[in-house]
């Protein structure tokens, strides 16, 4: 980390200029997000180039101060320099002053260390010759364990009507286990904290997180070429009980200059595979967001579009769906699949059920052909499913209030609660919140018949491919 301090001449030292008297200004601060760019680069030559690849962090205030704001520094820039060799990184910090404006002077190095830890490299020069010493070290990680399989296992994970012939060619998965994840993750803990939004780091000492790492694979014949880690997932492996083990998704990331060309999805896929040629009891994924659980749906409705045991009850109850007028008496109770066709998904591709319900709306979207006709009964059922699910059950129930009572003991904890049946205070505030709970079922289920459309349309299109 290096610091520049471009110092501007000093007005007092004119005799001719008489000295003023006068109070300063309170610092207000400036926001590490303006003031902090952050690129990824491959090479020493990359350092300091325009053309470098800027990462475009979640949020860089929460790292600093209680508001966010750096304070005590004048017109100051950072640069920092991430490898994506080592994971190394180094911090360029330039200002022209300090001074305590009220509000002290931010501690730079404590704050990135923060974010950076042992990562961070203190002179420039020692930053750039890891780019040599160290160009070997995504090799040493995965140099010890087998690949693992990039394409279906047992014939579960889908068909290949929907292949969307990636070229996985030169991509290979590995998983880290026991002490190696410790060393790997404090490496690649910074990417989680900079890119995923309200992340913490995983317990390193807690031996069932395993690391599973997508990799380029070298070119071959050439001495220079390396492996390049393209994006990472972490997997805590759990007990079950009476004698079966569960696999959680904690968290997962692809590299930002390679997100957006389908790596995600194949880190998706080979976990798939694990928890299905292992038979785990299922594999759950930790508050996915929403682009993540997007994609996760698509995988998962392309295996199950071929899952053979559910397809007569899908087919069941697409055709009641298309019954005349059978919107006015649809019940989401009515829509959904068996528990048998729930066990089975579960058994065969390890989808737990409440996954297994997202799909099948998404499968009910496109069995209902065309859809057009059927729009109205379809969302019927994703509204009676959201309200359920959201409002709940006791959405029409009535109120409860809350009355001071007189006493001769103590007035402030002496009160009646009671259900009001028609008063009418009640009643409106009642009327109000139900206008509210209507607002928003209405945009939720909005919002969810659009991304059902977006993933039954990209299934249609590797269908048809």
């Amino acid at each position: 980390m290096g610091t520049k301090h471009q110092s501007s001449s000093d007005p007092i030292s004119d005799p001719k200029k008489k000295r003023r008297v006068g109070f300063s200004k309170i610092d207000a601060g400036v926001e590490a997000n303006e003031c902090i760019k952050i690129y990824l680069v491959s090479s020493k030559e990359e350092v300091g180039s325009p053309d470098s690849f800027c990462i475009k962090p979640v949020d860089l205030n929460h790292f600093f101060e209680e508001d966010g704001k750096i304070y005590g520094y004048q017109n100051l820039k950072i640069t920092i320099w991430v490898s994506s060799i080592s994971f190394h990184a180094y911090a360029d910090i330039s200002f022209e002053s300090t001074s305590d404006g009220g509000k002290g002077i931010t501690d730079l190095k404590a704050a990135l260390q923060n974010v950076f830890a042992e990562n961070l490299v203190e002179k420039k020069d020692e930053f750039l010759d890891k780019f040599s010493s160290d160009r070997r070290y995504v090799k040493s990680v995965i140099s010890t364990v087998a690949a693992l399989k990039l394409t279906a296992a047992n014939g579960h994970n889908g068909d290949s009507k929907f292949d969307p012939k990636e070229d996985t060619a030169d991509l290979e998965v590995f998983r880290i286990v026991g002490e190696p994840v410790g060393h790997l993750y404090s490496r690649l803990v910074p990417f989680i904290l900079l890119l995923i939004d309200g992340s913490n780091p995983i317990d390193v000492t807690d031996p069932r997180w395993e690391i599973y790492v997508l990799v380029e694979k070298a070119i071959a014949h050439q001495e220079d070429s390396h492996p390049n880690l393209l994006g990472f997932a972490a997997v805590y492996r759990f007990y079950r009980y009476p004698d079966s083990m569960r696999l959680r998704l904690g968290q997962i990331l692809v590299l930002p200059p390679y997100q957006r060309k389908g790596y995600g999805g194949s880190l998706l896929k080979v976990l798939n595979n694990v928890a299905v040629s292992e038979d785990v009891y299922d594999l759950t994924v930790e508050e996915p967001e929403d682009s993540l659980q997007h994609v996760r749906t698509l995988i998962d409705v392309q295996r199950l579009f071929v899952f053979g045991p559910i397809q007569a009850a899908l087919n069941s109850v697409v055709a009641r769906l298309k019954q005349e007028n059978f919107s006015k008496k649809v019940h989401s109770c009515q829509c959904g699949p068996p528990l048998s066709a729930v066990e089975d998904v579960r058994k065969s591709l390890k989808i737990n059920r409440r996954q297994f319900l997202q799909c099948w709306e998404v499968l009910l979207y496109l069995g209902l052909d065309p859809i057009e006709k059927y729009l109205e009964t379809y969302r019927t059922i994703v509204s009676s499913r959201i309200k359920a699910d959201v409002i709940g059950k006791d959405s029409e129930g009535v109120g409860k209030r809350v009355i001071d009572v007189p006493t001769e003991y103590d007035q402030e904890a002496s009160f009646v609660m009671y259900k009001s049946l028609n008063g009418d205070a009640t009643n409106r505030e009642m009327a109000e919140n139900r206008s509210n709970q209507e607002e928003q079922l209405r945009q939720l289920v909005d919002e969810r018949m659009k991304e059902i459309k977006l993933i039954a349309e990209k299934v249609s299109s590797l269908k048809h491919r």
